[in-house]
């Protein structure tokens, strides 16, 4: 089994043979075929090294799925990632409209005494440093000195060894999340996926979605996956990511979910604005999303998703009328660049202006790098947010 050192790399430079893009469309009737996502997606595989790719997009028109390279499956199961960081974030925000926490508690409210030691302090730390990326607590996943973390509490214990980054400034860092599954265990008596399973799968019947535990194989059906050098990793231990990225899903639940979330389905008015307020971070990362501003002006919202052998990224028009979702069966991409185009062109078809320069998509802290959008990623084993080159990154914050 791979270790997460290996798993949750996001490398720069890929060593994967592109194979001859084959090119398919799936279109409803009537519908109009987006030749510019078409092309766009087409690129992943022969500019950016990805195997595969495919794209599912749903707005007033219908809904379009494009795939490039190798075959995969539209119902395809794959893991993704810090997508998960929105599931959890969800749950939060839902608790704090039901009254059962507040975003501004400190940590120590809900784990007391947890937070501890090098300089951390859970007394100081609002639940909303942790949402924001701004607690400055170290990114567990970057400590490629110890074993690996497959428990919440090593993952935090891993964390705690090290000084905190200033508090208040945002730097990605999966320990955030991993804290909040605790946190909602603690107010509800019920771990994070049970909750994010009764309050959002079931009611919006996202049967393709799942926590898996410690269940290290995918559900059926699914496509092989494979790391920058092609190995295989379809099969990985998912606790060492745990709250901060174990999900499994497929596109047409993840276009379903964001749709409901950004439509106001999932939280109410007050709580959609907690969820999108970018104050903490000056317009790099939201609670649990990000923005990304595109050419025609347009501002997009969502997550990615990057773990071993697979990398996603769901976006969606504010009110959650126009969805897209794609992703590769790897976990690099070579040029960043592309994904931005790609969500150009979905969602900007008739934009003819250059992508503006824009904050880079979240990113994840590194052991080596101080994480401050704008960036390039560097190689890490976080999970984290891939980037484009405009927009808080594309994985800017992210997994």
């Amino acid at each position: 089994m791979p270790t997460l050192r290996a798993l949750l790399v996001a490398p720069l430079a890929t060593t994967l043979t592109t194979a001859l893009c084959v090119l398919g469309t799936t279109r409803l009737p009537g519908e109009e075929a987006p030749s510019a996502a078409r092309t766009a997606l087409a690129r992943l595989v022969t500019d950016g090294g990805a195997p595969a790719a495919a794209l599912l997009a749903e707005d007033a028109s219908g809904t379009r799925y494009h795939t490039a390279g190798t075959t995969l499956g539209r119902a395809d199961h794959f893991r993704a990632g810090s997508i998960t960081k929105t599931f959890v974030a969800t749950v939060v925000l839902q608790l704090s409209a039901e009254g059962r926490l507040g975003l501004d508690d400190t940590v120590d409210r809900y784990l007391p005494g947890l937070v501890r030691g090098h300089g951390n302090d859970g007394r100081h730390l609002t639940l909303r440093s942790l949402l924001s990326h701004t607690s400055g607590l170290f990114n567990y996943t970057a400590d490629t000195t110890v074993p690996v973390p497959l428990t919440p509490d090593e993952a935090v214990r891993t964390a705690l060894a090290h000084s905190p980054g200033p508090l208040g400034t945002y730097a990605y860092s999966n320990t955030n999340y991993v804290l909040l599954g605790l946190i909602i265990q603690a107010v509800t008596g019920r771990t994070y996926a049970a909750e994010a399973e009764r309050r959002i799968i079931a009611p919006l019947h996202l049967t393709g979605t799942s926590f898996p535990g410690a269940r290290t194989t995918l559900p059926e059906p699914h496509s092989r996956v494979y790391t920058s050098r092609g190995r295989d990793v379809t099969e990985l231990d998912p606790r060492q990511a745990g709250a901060a990225g174990e999900l499994i899903s497929t596109l047409a639940d993840l276009s379903h979910f964001y749709a409901a979330l950004l439509g106001g389905t999932l939280l109410p008015a007050a709580q959609r604005r907690e969820l999108l307020s970018t104050d903490a971070t000056l317009g790099v990362y939201a609670l649990g999303v990000y923005p990304q501003r595109l050419s025609c002006g347009l501002t997009v919202w969502g997550h990615n998703g990057h773990i071993s052998g697979s990398y996603v990224r769901a976006a969606t028009t504010p009110e959650g009328r126009h969805t897209a979702v794609f992703r590769i069966n790897t976990d690099a991409l070579t040029d960043p660049s592309l994904e931005l185009a790609l969500l150009d062109a979905e969602f900007c078809p008739t934009s003819t202006r250059p992508p503006p320069h824009a904050p880079p998509t979240p990113h994840a802290p590194t052991a080596s790098s101080t994480p401050a959008p704008p960036r390039t990623p560097v190689p890490a084993r976080a999970l984290r947010p891939s980037r484009t080159p405009a927009a808080p990154s594309a994985s800017a914050p992210a997994s």
